[in-house]
């Protein structure tokens, strides 16, 4: 391996056309899960965009390397150009950071990135669908659907679960996007905002993607959403447990009110803010039986008691290890 003196080394690579040349970089963060970067990757070489693009791999477990060696070994049998890095410094936010970092200095001409996570394939023309409508609506930021296939007997009915739906329906411009799991970021996104991108505080309590979204949206970026743009997310028997989705339910909550603190942190600002959770709070009841109603599931119905219930937690200080982000690994 070669280190590029930022916690980070290059693993592997190879390259089929001038690094010039390459103008979009799909970023793929990788931990622990060798088996399904594989399926990842056949889906990204798979793609067919009208510009030249390259693959970075970045396995965030300096240890085991089992994605980088599967990376490297995958990328030997389907030659594309590919780049595959260690990032040392364990994190959600480390691994993303180093991803897109090493997109810009490697591609001087690049243009956007796209992300996608180690637990999900990609669409036949995800990368045209992000594309197009990137284009049409001219968008510093695309964002698509993350679509859940569960694993084991019974999972299929969560689907109607707010935590497992896209936030959006409609292809077409939208407020703010919320996951990095799928997204397409423009390079003036990438030239404006400082490094690091994500702010490593997120690494291990989730946030950090819409943290980031955030201060692009105080900065005047703009988002889009494209619904055809969509990836299928593998999700594990253990993640449709009622614990599980009770803790993904109060960090949506933990997690907004941090940022509406980073945002705002004066006392006045922190006072609306607290307002604004005992205000959800009340209005989780009728917005759950409205949420039970359409979904036909009831223990959908909780999810806005938890997500308030989550905020006021981290008004008072009481989110902790127990309540972390559940970890996908």
């Amino acid at each position: 391996m070669t280190t590029t003196g930022q916690d980070i080394s290059v693993y592997f690579r190879t390259e089929l056309e001038d690094a010039g040349d390459i103008e979009l970089v799909v970023v793929l963060p990788t931990f622990r899960r060798p088996d399904h970067v594989v399926k990842t990757l056949k889906t990204i070489v798979s793609q067919r965009p009208d510009i030249s693009y390259a693959t970075v791999v970045v396995e965030n477990d300096a240890d085991g390397l089992a994605g980088a060696a599967a990376a490297k070994d995958f990328f030997l049998g389907h030659p594309s150009d590919s780049v595959v890095i260690v990032a040392h410094q364990r994190g959600n936010c480390h691994a993303y950071n180093a991803g897109w970092a090493t997109a810009l200095q490697t591609y001087p001409n690049l243009k956007a990135i796209a992300i996608i996570d180690d637990d999900e394939v990609a669409a036949p023309e995800w990368l045209d669908c992000l594309i197009a409508a990137q284009e049409t609506t001219g968008a510093d930021m695309v964002g698509g659907p993350q679509l859940p296939v569960f694993e084991g007997d019974g999972g299929q009915k969560w689907k109607r679960h707010p935590v497992f739906t896209p936030h959006y329906d409609a292809t077409g411009p939208v407020p703010i996007l919320y996951s990095s799991g799928n997204v397409l970021v423009t390079r003036g996104v990438l030239d404006a905002m400082p490094q690091p991108f994500l702010d490593p505080a997120f690494n291990f309590i989730g946030g950090g993607d819409a943290d980031f979204y955030s201060r692009c949206k105080a900065k005047g970026f703009s988002f889009a959403w494209a619904t055809d743009a969509w990836v299928a997310e593998t999700v594990p028997a253990r993640r449709t447990s009622a614990s599980w989705i009770r803790a993904r339910s109060l960090r949506n909550g933990a997690i907004s009110t941090m940022l509406e603190h980073r945002r705002d942190p004066s006392f006045k600002g922190r006072l609306r803010t607290f307002g604004k959770s005992l205000a959800l709070l009340g209005a989780s009841v009728p917005r759950g039986l409205e949420l039970w109603n359409k979904s036909g599931l009831a223990a959908a119905g909780l999810y806005h008691f938890y997500v308030a219930i989550g905020r006021l937690m981290a008004e008072l200080g009481l989110i902790n290890e127990q309540y972390r982000t559940p970890e996908k690994n």
